[in-house]
């Protein structure tokens, strides 16, 4: 076990460190482009992976990837780990955000720049509106749609329903949904040392556009639960 925390702790100084040099780079790649802001971004990521890799032996494997095409991505969300990834290896997707991580000093203005879909808590008539806009503007892009649909982290061994939001998103885009279901809980809690190993994310058959809410939610739910330790 202090060998699992001198490993995190290691990850922690080395990432958080080397995060500080693409942090200072985020306004100055923003302002000569998005091209310049994504590479920064997809590099920014490729220095979490390296440092997982290296620190605490943790590397992904991706399984039953989909067709080429435009989708709604739906995922399992136990960690850090599974934003980076997917952000990277789904082609520069946009990504639904919380509010709150939307309007952060410097890191909310890139986040717009770069593309994403800001959901709201309240769920009032004024944020689905706005939700609805985000979302046709998305699909207008060609871009594919990330969303973790539970509305947060999760603690392994937890399922809880998805939240209002992804229905309507759903809705909205008109797009197969493609579920990802990831094991990532069982090396990365959310809490506590961390430990090496392969986390796998595994993309279900796409489920097509125009169910009903009950159908959708019911489908996706047990999709990116498949990998759940119980």
């Amino acid at each position: 076990m202090i060998f699992a925390w001198l490993r995190t702790a290691a990850f922690m100084a080395l990432f958080y460190g080397g995060t500080v040099l693409f942090v200072l780079a985020t306004p100055i790649s923003a302002l000569l482009g998005r091209r310049a802001l994504v590479a920064n971004v997809h590099a920014w990521i490729r220095w979490h992976r390296f440092v997982a890799w290296v620190t605490l032996g943790i590397t992904c494997r991706f399984e039953n990837r989909p067709p080429p095409g435009q989708y709604l991505f739906a995922g399992k969300h136990y960690a850090m780990i599974e934003t980076f990834e997917l952000a990277l290896e789904l082609g520069d997707p946009v990504i639904v955000l919380k509010r709150e991580l939307a309007q952060l000093p410097l890191w909310g203005w890139a986040v717009q720049r770069y593309g994403a879909i800001v959901v709201d808590r309240e769920a009032s008539a004024a944020a689905l509106r706005h939700m609805i806009h985000d979302a046709k503007a998305a699909r207008a892009t060609g871009r594919s749609v990330l969303i973790f649909p539970e509305g947060t982290r999760v603690a392994d061994g937890e399922a809880p329903p998805l939240k209002s939001g992804f229905a309507g998103l759903y809705r909205a885009l008109d797009l197969a949904v493609v579920p990802i279901a990831v094991d990532s809980g069982r090396l990365w809690p959310r809490t506590g040392a961390k430990r090496g190993g392969v986390v796998t994310f595994r993309f279900g058959a796409a489920i097509p556009p125009g169910l009903s809410r009950e159908e959708i939610e019911a489908r996706t739910h047990a999709a990116i639960n498949v990998l759940q330790q119980h």
